[in-house]
């Protein structure tokens, strides 16, 4: 079975973000895999255990994503891929990560494609689902339990308040939800044979793409960081005083209710 993981290197969650030029600093920052990935990347090695084949991480970025893969590689991924864009693509966008991961597994002789829910710094949860619908395979988001069976998969998936059974074929995609399962840390042995496994770099003219083929479908106007919380102000008196003080600072200040 040939398992391919979507990797995306994001900032640490326990990470400050600051802004520097308009633009969110990443110099000195700590990056990490996103933690929706982790499960995917799991999941994967699961049922490449069960089933035989092979597992790969491919993720869209620049050379700094090359620790995140070999982290992948370390917990017991057999290969990575590296789409480098960094000097083809000043801005794109989750169409263009999208774009450039169908036109590498296009190629690919591909069983089953595990990618996380969200990432945790743009949220969008869009790579995914894009990358299915470019690829014209079907595709199921936020899964918890996935059991295959031959060509055909059985996956239970989150839905509010409560969750739903369906049966796939495969090719598929599907994206990770938290309680998928547990993700494993990289062993000291698996750290080090990470460093031998094969870790692939490509750019955008060895999968025959121009940058036009990848411009971004949407713009960053601005990046603020929210408003600073503001201290809470204590109301005093006796109660009907609060109370008409209370009202009136959320009529007139909050402006959330109005007569």
């Amino acid at each position: 079975m040939n398992i391919y993981v979507l990797l995306k290197r994001t900032f640490d969650t326990e990470e400050k973000i600051t802004l520097s030029g308009g633009k969110i600093a990443e110099d000195g920052a700590e990056f990490i895999i996103n933690p929706y990935d982790e499960y995917a990347i799991e999941e994967a090695i699961v049922q490449r255990d069960q089933h035989g084949g092979e597992v790969t991480v491919i993720t869209v970025g620049s050379d700094e994503s090359e620790k995140q893969l070999r982290t992948a590689l370390a917990m017991g991924a057999d290969k990575a891929v590296l789409i480098n864009i960094e000097d083809d693509v000043e801005d794109g966008d989750e169409f263009t990560t999208a774009r450039v991961l169908q036109q590498y597994l296009k190629e690919q002789e591909v069983d089953l494609i595990l990618a996380g829910n969200v990432a945790i710094d743009g949220g969008s949860g869009q790579v995914g689902p894009r990358v299915a619908e470019l690829l014209n395979i079907p595709y199921i988001t936020t899964i918890t339990k996935l059991t295959i069976n031959g060509d055909q998969a059985e996956v239970v998936r989150d839905v509010e308040g409560d969750s739903e059974t369906i049966q796939l074929s495969l090719p598929l995609l599907a994206t990770a939800q938290q309680g998928l399962n547990e993700p494993r840390y990289p062993s000291l042995p698996g750290i080090m044979k990470a460093k031998k496994k094969p870790l692939e770099e490509l750019e955008l003219d060895d999968l025959d793409l121009e940058e036009d083929d990848v411009e971004a479908k949407t713009k960053t106007i601005e990046i603020f960081l929210p408003p600073k919380k503001e201290a809470g102000r204590v109301l005093t008196g006796d109660v009907s005083e609060q109370v008409q003080e209370l009202v009136t600072l959320l009529q007139k200040e909050a402006k959330v209710i109005s007569f």
